[in-house]
């Protein structure tokens, strides 16, 4: 029998081991509910309140600006959708996203498009797989009040100039009325492995990511959320995540996340990500130089460090990948 080696890490990661571990006593013994306030509720609470610091410590800001939800998809439509449901009034309001964002983004803001509440830019990416910042800053106009721009394409792994972006939304927004504020997401599901991940850095009001690309369990995202943005819930209920997403906390999974989190800023990590961006460059090269007519998709220069994607010329990239 062949061996095969998984190589589709941007789609799912295995759940590391030392995240299994830390995830298991909250699926047995600890598995009481965190809203409950009999002891064993309080100390699932009390595990729930410790990876959200840990979640906040890791993006560098406060932990009740943390929300837990049960995939980056649900909390990019949270963000996208219930942002503009809430800014909505008289004319349309204004989207400005790129042509390369995940489905989770692109079909939240086509459906705000049929609904007629805003109106969307879809920026291009040019032969490096990029967003011009230029290009953001020119399509910024009075009515606008979202920036969604990936972190990290999850196709061919081009980063984007997100911090650069950010400045210039800051810049913009300080010659407007807090009332006219552009907010700036980023889907950073592909990125918070490997990337900057201060959010005052990256000068974002919304940050998204998901358990299963880090080493934890499928079923457990996070957002953050800038104090003061105009969010409301996309799922009503019991009002937990601080009113902003009922339902009974996923214990475990919020712990896993935790854990991963807590590998990614292991120094030994760090270790390991140059190790896997040789391993991407020995591959690059050995492809681009033994497959005839084949191309490298993508900016080698930014470009995340577990990402290589080819196009072969008279090869269908499914057929590829399903053989």
């Amino acid at each position: 029998m062949k061996k095969h080696i998984y190589l589709d890490y941007s789609a799912t990661t295995p759940v590391d081991p030392k995240v299994l571990r830390a995830m298991l006593p909250y699926l047995r013994k600890e598995f009481a509910n965190p809203s409950s306030i009999h002891q064993p509720g309080q100390r699932a609470r009390a595990a729930v309140d410790e990876s959200r610091k840990t979640i906040a410590d890791f993006l560098n800001c406060f932990s009740d600006e943390i929300i837990f939800t049960g995939s980056a998809s649900e909390a990019n439509n949270t963000i996208i959708q219930k942002l503009i449901e809430n800014k909505k009034k008289k004319g349309k309001l204004h989207i400005i996203t790129s042509q390369i964002e995940h489905k989770a983004v692109l079909m939240p803001c086509e459906m705000l498009e049929k609904k007629n509440y805003a109106e969307v830019t879809y920026l291009p990416v040019y032969k490096d797989g990029v967003v011009k910042v230029s290009d953001v800053k020119k399509a910024i106009k009075g009515n606008t009040v979202l920036v969604s721009i990936i972190f990290a394409n999850n196709e061919i792994g081009s980063v984007q100039p997100i911090s650069e972006i950010g400045k210039v939304i800051e810049d913009i927004n300080k010659k407007r009325k807090p009332s006219d504020k552009v907010y700036f997401h980023t889907d950073a599901v592909q990125g918070v492995n490997y990337l900057e991940r201060d959010v005052n850095k990256l000068g974002v009001d919304f940050l998204v990511f998901s358990g299963h690309k880090i080493y934890a369990p499928k079923g457990i995202g996070a957002f953050y959320i800038k104090k003061g943005s105009p969010i409301t819930p996309l799922i009503y209920g019991g009002g937990h995540e601080f009113g902003l997403r009922s339902g009974t906390e996923n214990v475990a999974g919020i712990v896993a996340l935790a854990t991963a989190v807590k590998e990614i800023q292991d120094p030994r990590a760090r270790v390991k990500n140059i190790r896997i961006r040789q391993l991407r460059d020995k591959l690059i090269k050995r492809i681009l130089k033994d497959i005839p007519d084949s191309k490298l998709n993508g900016s080698l220069k930014n470009r995340l460090p577990n990402n290589a994607n080819f196009s072969i010329l008279g090869a269908e990239g499914e057929a590829l990948v399903i053989a």
